[in-house]
């Protein structure tokens, strides 16, 4: 049983959620949305520790770069995924409300009760700080640690990250299948689950789409740049990317995007450098995912998805998913505190989009490694290298 997926034990927890809330007596379903408020109330504990556990190591192991190197590469990175986010908006802007009603479901915390069953009991687990305090302490101690080179506080925050990835991958994960299969069982209980489903599915045609129109234009201002063929370039690249559809880990399938960056005739210490560097920095596809997930659940929950209230969303995410959890969905774990503190997620509409999010998860790692290649052709030319 250890050997399956996360994303086929996801499935199977929706599917097996969606008999239960058809079939099952209601007390069941109660009994699950008590395990569920638990688990909702848990990860909101554990939210600010993830953030001072990945964020703050992330940045600081950035200030250990080439200089001028780390900085132009950081910055295509960053503005690669904040162009991808964008992209992802004003397309989800246009798309969306031509198959969704806004307001049609009912997830929202101010009127539960509503839609959902509500849990037998609750266990109170208040986070020491709130999210926004926590991304602040990320930052100062971040970027202290990139200032002052000193070991003590970054063995420390090493440590901690590994704490609280023991902490996500032998807990959280686990248990988020049954989570899922909760909040499935509860909104079939409540009639919303056809409209989840029958939604989505056209959600994720969009978001393959868009990841596809990112990649040709990543390639096509790299081949510019650096004096290659864009598709030619591309096409080197698609082992990388069929790679990650399998890893699920932008880290796990470095070995395979070096080789073909190096493929395309990027200088050695280039590739070397750029390649690592944008499995942790450059999430392009991740917040295309992220980004068209989030508008779908705010416009069905009717939520404002207004400019103003979602770029700086997207601002944020291209740093807080620096160095996210190096298991399958880490982008989305390492967003919760985003979701909760500037869109304004409850918990069950977090639990949605993680399962949402994980359900692709592949296809965005995919697309982020492919695009790193990209992101070399550039630096490479930069820094006065001809491909060879």
């Amino acid at each position: 049983m250890r050997k399956i997926g996360l994303l086929p034990k996801l499935i199977m927890a929706i599917i097996l959620g969606i008999i239960i809330g058809s079939f099952a007596p209601a007390w069941i379903v109660r009994v699950l949305a008590t395990f569920n408020g638990v688990f909702g109330n848990f990860l909101g504990f554990v939210i600010p520790l993830i953030i001072i556990g990945f964020v703050a190591p992330g940045i600081g192991d950035l200030g250990e770069g080439a200089g001028k190197l780390l900085a132009i590469t950081a910055g295509i990175a960053y503005g690669s995924t904040i162009f991808s986010g964008l992209l992802a908006y004003f397309t989800s802007s246009i798309v969306l409300p031509t198959f969704l009603t806004p307001g049609t479901l009912n997830l929202d915390s101010a009127n539960p009760e509503e839609a959902l069953l509500a849990p037998y009991f609750e266990i109170e687990m208040p986070p020491i700080f709130g999210v926004m305090t926590a991304l602040l302490i990320a930052f100062v101690l971040g970027l202290g640690i990139a200032v002052i080179k000193g070991n003590a506080i970054k063995n420390f925050m090493n440590e901690f990250q590994s704490i609280i990835e023991k902490l996500i991958s032998n807990i959280v994960i686990p248990l988020l299948p049954f989570h899922i299969l909760g909040i499935f069982a509860n909104i079939t209980h409540a009639g919303q689950v056809a409209t989840i489903l029958s939604v989505f599915a056209r959600v994720f045609i969009m978001i393959i789409l868009l990841h596809i129109t990112v990649l040709i234009i990543q390639f096509v201002v790299g081949g510019i740049i650096a004096g290659g063929n864009p598709f030619r370039l591309l096409k080197t690249m698609i082992p990388a990317y069929f790679t990650a559809l399998g890893t699920q880990s932008s880290a796990a399938t470095i070995p395979v995007t070096l080789e073909q960056a190096k493929k395309n005739g990027i200088h050695d210490s280039i590739a070397d450098f750029v390649i690592p560097l944008c499995a942790t920095i450059h999430l392009s596809g991740s917040t295309i995912t992220l980004v068209s997930c989030s508008m779908a659940i705010m416009m069905l929950n009717g939520m404002s998805t207004s400019f103003s209230i979602i770029f700086p969303f997207i601002l944020m995410l291209g740093i807080t998913m620096v160095a996210a959890p190096g298991v399958p969905g880490g982008a989305v774990i390492a967003a919760l505190g985003l979701l909760e503190a500037m869109l304004g997620f409850p918990p069950a509409l977090l639990s949605l989009m993680i399962a949402l999010y994980v359900a692709q998860d592949s296809f965005g790692t995919a697309t982020n490694v492919t695009g790193d290649g990209a992101i070399a052709l550039i630096v490479n030319k930069i820094s006065g290298y001809e491909l060879r």
